[in-house]
């Protein structure tokens, strides 16, 4: 795996785990209220379904990280790009149903989709080379 997919998944990593803070930990909150320009009330009606959303960005952040771990370390150098690619497959796939389900939200498809597209282009290239 080359630099510039590593350092493409880890901002995309980064992103979801804030992300899964904003759904999980702060949500209702001012902050996040904002973010996702909600009013109290839409919060606490979304707030079980913002809750498990969160968990699952946690969970490919996390799955991109162990990837990328098992790269560095040259543990399993196979196993973790694998890893790393399908969490960032699945990443960008969850970006192109929110595009598609929800155009108006492309600030939030780019958001992210558009590292884990990076990082899986420049892994892709450093296989062809």
């Amino acid at each position: 795996m080359n630099l510039l997919s590593i350092i493409c998944f880890i901002l995309a990593g980064l992103i979801h785990l804030f992300i899964f803070a904003l759904e999980s930990l702060l949500w209702g909150k001012p902050f996040a209220n904002k973010v996702f320009r909600l009013d109290e009330l839409a919060a606490e009606q979304q707030k079980l379904f913002a809750f498990n959303q969160g968990f699952y960005n946690l969970f490919l952040a996390l799955e991109l990280f162990l990837g990328i771990f098992l790269v560095c370390s040259e543990r399993a150098t196979s196993a973790g790009i694998a890893l790393s690619a399908f969490s960032a497959i699945s990443m960008l796939a969850a970006a192109v149903v929110l595009l598609i389900s929800a155009p108006h939200l492309k600030r939030a498809f780019i958001i992210q989709g558009l590292l884990p597209f990076m990082g899986l282009t420049s892994l892709a290239i450093s296989f062809f080379k």
